[in-house]
This record gives structure tokens, C-alpha cells and sequence, in this order.
């Protein structure tokens, strides 16, 4: 959870920077007292100019941690040591806040129930300087687990869920042995018999699951929970409740969810390599139909930058591509106190070198959580 004691915050002006504002790029100053944007210079004057001020990235769904807390058998014996790397991966990427994509599957191993507890409870002791949240990556399947979802949902304040179906139903109709099991099998520490007979019971089980996920999906937003799909291939028959529509594969499932009222998310290594690494549609093509309302890192945090350069390189205005990476994700998943820097939102700030385009500072609520050389010199002369 993030650290809201602020007192130890101390004030400050970036002074003679290009600073994007709701109204677009400006010369301009931003003060930060207390954690938020102020409306006067405050503190410490440090000279930024020749640098980029940009809201800081919100990140609504990103599964990159998995590097950092589940390394090599026995590499990691604390969470909270992988946290505090991610922390800093996080904020070096320029993101202030991060939603966790964490699975609660029938895979197992790291992607399993006892994981998806496990992060919870160490996330909720971790003293952060960044707002680190969970998403529950739910696979729909799991009718049985409905209920313990709902009670780790409601124990740890998880605001977010995307229900997943990943299981191979075409394979598994067809009385055939699904690819990749016997990998799958070890991760989760089970023989592959095992595994498959999970994997079989489960798709017969669909019928009762689906069934199922209206009540539960109903239940969840009456709590205040943003229910999302992720990889949705139609999109048409979505569970009412559902309030936003997670990487679609399809054009179909993004119209269909646009349609419908709820938001698209697409994946930023999508637009930076030009396309899919799977079967899914190019998130550029979706982008210019104007079927996008935030950018996810998905498995790669450095992404969210260079997907928002990308997309100003082929044309798009600065303010319009870096709202997919900031005021766009804070509005999916109803953070409306960042995304901005408007004078009483949080000081969630990304200070960017225009030529290289490299970050050289982020601030969280008001405190440096990454600081990298060209303006750390800055800072020791101010």
C-alpha cells in the first residue's frame, strides 16, 4: 500500500520547464507541497529547465513483476525483497501507479490462489513510496473459488478484476492432450495427469461457471470492484456489471464493448512493435478508429513511454497520446485524483529529457521515488 505520510515531503518548484497541462504543453513552473499540486511556487527552487514535466503513467494492468517476485526456486525468500525491486523498476519506467495483474488460476505455482494471497498480504505490509495495487487476473472457470475471491477482494480493498478463460476448450472438446501441459504441470508442481484431469474437469464445468458469473460479477460492482474481460474475442455477450473490455483480440470485441458503454484497454508493447505477438488485432489500428481509452504496459513496463513517443511520432498530439498512459487509465479504473497535473491533484509527476526521451526523474504524491543523473546534479545545486 502506498505510504500517505507526508510530512517528511518537502516542498518544491520545477522551475523553467515544458510542462504538459490539460490545455497542452506550456513554459511553466509546478510547485508540490503536501503531496498534491500547488497553486504557488513552494520550497526548494530546482532549475528544470530544457525537460519535459508530464502527469505520472498510470498503469492498469501489468504482469511484469512476476520476474521480480517468482525468480528461481529458492532465489527469493521474501516478497517484500521482490517489491522493493519492482518498486524501483516501476518508478524508473516513470509509473506512479501500478495495478499488480495478478492470477488467481487453475495453472498453480505462482499463479495460483495461495500466491495471489500471498502478494496481497505483503503488498498491505509494504511501506511503498509508488500506489501499488492488485488486479485480480480471475479465470472464469473457477466457479468453486467464487466466494474466497470475493472474500480476498473484500479483505485486501481490491478495486479491480478481469475475468480470463485461458483453458484450451478446442483440444480439451476433442479428447486431445493440450500443448505445453507437461510445463505447466511442473510449474505448478503437479504430474500431468493431474493437470489435465483439472484442466478436463473444469471445461465441463463451464456450463455451471458461466451460469454463475452473472451474481458474482453483480456482487462485485455493487462493491465498488471495476469487472473487466481480458482477451475478449466477441465481446457481445458480455456479463452485465462488466465495466471495461481488457486487451480485445478482436475489432469486434472493441466495438462491441465501446458499444455497450464499457472501456478498452489496449497493450503498449502492442503499439511499440506494431502488432500482436499473438492472434490479436494491431492496437494502432484500433487506436485510430478511436476504440482506445488507456494503454497498459501488459508484460513490459517500459512500454508506456516509448508507445506514447510512438504514437506523437506518427502524429498524434503530446497531450492526447500521454492522457492514454495517464488521465485515461485514472479515468478506467476511477482514480480522478491523478492523471493530470491540475493544482489540488496528487504531485504524480514524470520528468522526461526531450532529446532522448529518457526518464531522468519521477516524483509519487510528492516524493522523488527516481531520480537519474542529469537531474540529480540538479537537484544538488539547488
Amino acid at each position: 500500500m502506498p505510504n500517505d505520510d507526508l510530512r517528511h515531503a518537502a516542498p518544491f518548484t520545477l522551475e523553467g520547464a515544458r510542462v504538459l497541462l490539460p490545455e497542452g504543453l506550456r513554459d511553466d513552473a509546478v510547485a508540490v507541497a503536501d503531496g498534491v499540486i500547488a497553486n504557488a511556487s513552494q520550497g526548494r527552487r530546482i532549475d528544470a529547465r530544457g525537460l519535459l514535466v508530464l502527469p505520472g503513467i498510470v498503469d492498469v494492468h501489468g504482469d511484469g513483476f512476476e520476474r521480480h517476485l517468482a525468480p528461481r526456486r529458492g532465489a527469493l525468500r521474501s516478497l517484500a525483497d521482490g517489491l522493493r525491486a519492482l518498486e524501483v523498476e516501476l518508478a524508473g519506467c516513470g509509473i506512479t501507479t501500478a495495478w499488480l495483474a495478478q492470477f488467481w488460476s487453475w495453472q498453480g505455482g505462482m499463479r495460483g490462489a495461495d500466491f495471489a494471497r500471498g502478494l496481497c498480504d505483503a503488498l498491505s505490509d509494504y511501506d511503498a513510496t509508488l500506489d501499488m495495487r492488485v488486479q485480480l487476473r480471475l479465470e472464469a472457470s473457477l466457479h468453486a473459488d467464487f466466494a474466497a475471491v470475493a472474500a480476498l477482494v473484500a479483505e485486501y480493498d481490491i478495486g479491480a478484476l478481469v475475468l480470463a478463460d485461458h483453458l484450451p476448450h478446442g483440444a480439451l472438446a476433442a479428447g486431445k492432450r493440450p500443448p505445453r501441459i507437461d510445463g505447466q504441470a511442473l510449474r505448478a508442481g503437479r504430474s500431468p495427469a493431474e493437470h489435465l484431469a483439472i484442466m478436463q474437469g473444469l471445461h465441463a464445468g463451464m456450463g455451471e461457471a458461466r451460469a454463475r458469473l452473472p451474481g458474482f460479477v453483480a456482487g462485485l460492482a455493487e462493491a465498488g470492484v471495476v469487472v473487466g474481460t481480458h482477451d475478449d474475442e466477441g465481446g457481445g455477450d458480455a456479463v452485465p456489471g462488466v465495466a471495461l473490455c481488457e486487451f480485445p483480440v478482436t475489432v469486434q470485441a472493441a466495438e462491441a464493448a465501446r458499444a455497450a458503454g464499457r472501456a478498452v484497454v489496449l497493450g503498449a508493447p502492442n503499439v511499440v512493435r506494431g502488432g500482436s505477438h499473438g492472434r490479436g488485432v494491431r492496437a494502432r489500428d484500433l487506436i485510430d478508429a478511436g476504440l482506445c481509452d488507456a494503454l497498459a504496459s501488459d508484460y513490459h513496463y517500459p512500454s508506456l513511454v516509448r508507445a506514447a513517443f510512438a504514437l506523437v511520432d506518427d502524429g498524434m498530439p503530446m497531450g492526447e497520446a500521454w492522457a492514454l498512459i495517464s488521465a485515461g487509465p485514472a479515468k478506467v479504473l476511477g482514480v480522478q485524483d491523478r492523471g493530470s497535473i491540475d493544482t489540488g491533484k496528487r504531485a504524480d509527476l514524470v520528468i522526461v529529457e526531450p532529446q532522448t526521451r529518457r526518464i531522468v526523474g519521477t516524483v509519487a504524491a510528492g516524493r522523488f521515488a527516481w531520480v537519474g543523473a542529469p537531474l540529480a546534479g540538479r537537484l544538488l545545486r539547488a
